[in-house]
């Protein structure tokens, strides 16, 4: 809408430079007063004009699309927009821009001075005495020298001499008959919605210089010149203020109107100027038929999509991974663009669109192993048929995969897949299940509640999905839910989505559902204490959020995913405080449907901590992966290189030392000493003492050690809290880096340190010698 505006306001300078330039002073006066209504309308309505043959007409040499810049929050491309609709996710959605709001207000305000004008018009008409001459009604304006009209109302002030009164009258009675009211009024209505265009105020003083020049010209032919002369000269001019009047006396026209009186007729030859408007117009035409205008970017993203080949959209998506990279994007991201998450293994068959972004997503894998492995002179042509055997190639085309998908040889294989804790049946029509799927189903809820290491059963028929959860209750008794049959469908295409009470009666379902984001939205903005990440490093946070919405509309399976616990802690909090909903409905029937959105806020801080944070969570999902996988899976090869990556400055991030904090952290027993110097040699002498009495020398993992003096290098955090955190230790033996690893860890939580009145963390640096002789331990 903006960018329409902006459109209206450049056409209205181009005609009005138009006007000024070559037609303003000849004395056309009826065709100016034509051109200047005509331009005004069009402007209005060009910038939603578009003609797909005048685009044609252009080649893309012409046209340059240049690449989107972001400033500050990166916009949602149409494809994040498809995944979000697809699994349920709402995208963030900006506030009301803040320059509608002034539109609007100042709209409201110049209504407001539009009626008081009126009412100030009426007003002189009640209050003054009048009279009717044939179907024009004279208004005799006391104590006033004014004159001017209104529609078919003449306003003449009584201390207007006799002799000139004609005159003015039959001036007056030109605007009535050409409705110079109407233009007027046009462009008062104009410049109540377009308050903010001074353009449109320009507009009008035009049209109203027209109207003075048209009325002079005819009223002249039944007066001499001397007399109309005198009577714009020796008046004491009233000039009454409405902008929406044909005032006779005007002081800042007359110069004009007796100049324009005085000309000469312009030559016919002139009017081919009019013609020049013609090109002028068809420029206009063309650029708003080519350019693309950023409301409609997404509609022609899509367009584009559908009439591009496989190959080409699989080239298109690998380009937007590594454009995403060289933005600075981190490998989760990337990831996370190529569809992969949490319950990829839940779903059976992918989307065109899903299945071949993941296909350029394993290209971009492949290369980058090869790249990489290139880099460091190890590449051999083994590690080249494995890479290269990542890009999935088996496939040559979506509808083969599809293919190979609905064999049951693959159903099957799908269905023995339950590593991540899932069982999994294939069914014909989830809907109506035949008995022998009954049969197996009833068999998987046995094994359900018989073995701890399944979470969930998922149950498809390739599009729509149920799944059973089980849950430990509070006496520690696996129990499965009742609801077996728990059909999920996505908050983007349910027939009846879940909304509030307050919603229920929109018309559409899309109204409903924008309600129930507004709402949501509203809820969480609201209650969202986000004084729990001050702690949190500099920038925009997010806390990825998903629940689901049951049967019976109330709020469950909350989960949070955010840069610290606390976040995660505050998210699950505030969705839980969410009212019970009026539940979704597919086919008539209520179903499940899930819901995600992401929280954002800003925090103010250092950059050091983000920088650590980000190495640790690197860290962390790397041996999260590790868990059920290899160092030569993809994924990890790329965590490490990014990890490697940080590596440096993650080592030159360390916290407050533990002798130079302004307030040390207390050992337990140490808290009756008073004496600040004292507390830190006794803090000291305490961590020793413990770790003397538990470290366990007696250990059989120790015999195979040789004799000699052995250290241990640990390093540990005491937290705001006064909690032992992020424990490391260096040795040449991992069973002794294991031991000082346990014993520290069993440190009592300290009294906090603090530093300017504030807790803070303190980095504390133990080296730890023991001595083997003859494989005996002292």
């Amino acid at each position: 809408m903006l960018y329409s505006i902006l459109q209206i306001i450049a056409f209205q300078a181009l005609f009005l430079m138009f006007y000024d330039l070559f037609l303003k002073r000849e004395t056309f006066f009826n065709y100016n007063r034509a051109y200047l209504i005509v331009t005004s309308i069009l402007s209005l309505i060009l910038p939603f004009i578009k003609f797909s043959e005048l685009k044609t007409m252009t080649t893309k040499d012409v046209v340059i699309h240049l690449p989107e810049v972001f400033i500050g929050a990166k916009t949602p491309t149409f494809y994040d927009i498809k995944i979000a609709e697809q699994a349920g996710i709402i995208i963030e959605q900006p506030q009301q821009p803040i320059w509608q709001v002034v539109a609007i207000v100042g709209i409201v305000i110049a209504s407001l001075i539009f009626l008081v004008k009126i009412t100030k018009l009426y007003w002189l008409k009640y209050k003054n005495p009048k009279r009717w001459q044939g179907n024009v009604l004279i208004v005799n304006l006391i104590k006033s020298s004014a004159a001017f009209s209104f529609f078919n109302t003449i306003f003449l002030g009584e201390r207007i001499s006799e002799t000139e009164k004609p005159t003015i009258y039959e001036h007056e009675m030109v605007h009535i008959r050409e409705y110079h009211t109407v233009d007027l009024l046009f462009f008062e209505l104009l410049r109540i919605v377009f308050w903010f265009n001074p353009l449109v105020y320009i507009y009008q003083n035009r049209i109203k210089e027209l109207h003075e020049y048209i009325a002079d010209a005819k009223a002249i032919k039944e007066s001499g010149k001397s007399e109309y002369y005198t009577s714009l000269l020796n008046q004491i001019l009233d000039v009454n203020q409405v902008s929406f009047t044909n005032t006779f006396f005007n002081k800042s026209l007359i110069k004009k109107r007796i100049a324009m009186l005085q000309k000469s007729k312009s030559k016919q030859l002139n009017l081919i100027k009019y013609a020049l408007l013609i090109p002028l117009v068809f420029g206009m035409l063309i650029y708003t038929s080519t350019e693309v205008r950023a409301q409609e970017k997404i509609k022609q993203e899509k367009s584009v999509e559908q009439e591009l080949t496989e190959e080409e959209l699989i080239k298109k998506y690998y380009m937007e991974i590594l454009e995403m990279e060289k933005n600075g994007d981190d490998f989760f991201e990337i990831s996370k663009y190529a569809g992969i998450g949490d319950n990829q293994s839940e779903r059976y068959i992918p989307s065109k669109t899903e299945y071949l972004k993941f296909k350029a997503y394993m290209q971009y894998i492949s290369d980058g192993i090869i790249k990489r492995k290139s880099e460091e002179g190890t590449l051999t042509q083994l590690d080249v048929d494995r890479a290269k055997g990542l890009r999935m190639d088996k496939f040559k085309s979506y509808e083969e995969f599809r293919a190979f998908k609905n064999t049951k040889e693959e159903k099957e294989r799908w269905e023995l897949d339950t590593q991540d804790g899932v069982l999994k049946l294939f069914v014909e029509d989830l809907g109506s299940l035949t008995v022998d799927e009954e049969k197996r189903f009833n068999a998987l809820l046995k094994q359900l509640e018989k073995d701890d290491f399944f979470t969930k059963i998922v149950v498809t028929d390739g599009l729509s999905l149920s799944m059973t959860e089980s849950f430990i209750s509070k006496d520690g008794v696996e129990i499965i839910k009742e609801d077996v049959e728990t059909i999920e469908v996505p908050f983007a295409v349910v027939d009846e989505t879940p909304t509030t009470f307050d919603c229920k009666d929109l018309e559409s379902n899309e109204a409903r559902k924008n309600c129930m984001n507004a709402f949501v939205n509203k809820h969480i903005g609201k209650n969202f204490n986000t004084s729990v990440a001050d702690s949190l490093s500099p920038g925009k946070k997010r806390v990825f959020v998903q629940f689901k919405i049951d049967k019976k509309g109330n709020v469950t399976n909350i989960l949070a995913r955010g840069p610290s616990e606390a976040l995660e802690v505050e998210a699950k909090r505030v969705v839980a405080t969410l009212p019970q909903f009026i539940p979704g409905k597919q086919k008539g029937k209520t179903v499940v449907v899930p819901f995600s959105i992401p929280i954002v806020f800003e925090v103010k801080g250092d950059n050091n901590t983000q920088e650590r944070i980000s190495y640790k969570e690197l860290v962390a999902q790397r041996d999260r992966i590790l868990k059920n996988s290899s160092e030569e899976n993809p994924v990890v090869v790329q965590l490490n290189k990014q990890i490697d990556a940080l590596k440096d400055k993650e080592t030159k991030i360390i916290d407050i030392p533990f002798n130079k904090v302004e307030v040390p952290p207390v050992y337990p027993d140490c808290n009756s000493v008073s004496d600040g110097a004292e507390q830190r040699e006794c803090t000291v002498n305490a961590i020793n003492k413990f770790i003397v009495r538990n470290f366990n020398m007696n250990s059989d993992s120790f015999r195979n050690l040789p004799a000699g003096k052995k250290r241990i290098y640990a390093h540990f955090t005491i937290d705001k809290l006064g909690n032992v955190t992020s424990v490391k230790t260096k040795s040449k033996f991992p069973v002794l880096d294991e031991e000082a690893k346990r014993v520290v860890e069993l440190l009592p939580q300290f009294t906090p340190a603090k530093s300017k009145g504030e807790a803070v963390d303190v980095g504390y640096s133990l080296p730890i010698v023991i001595e083997i002789v003859d494989n005996k331990k002292n």
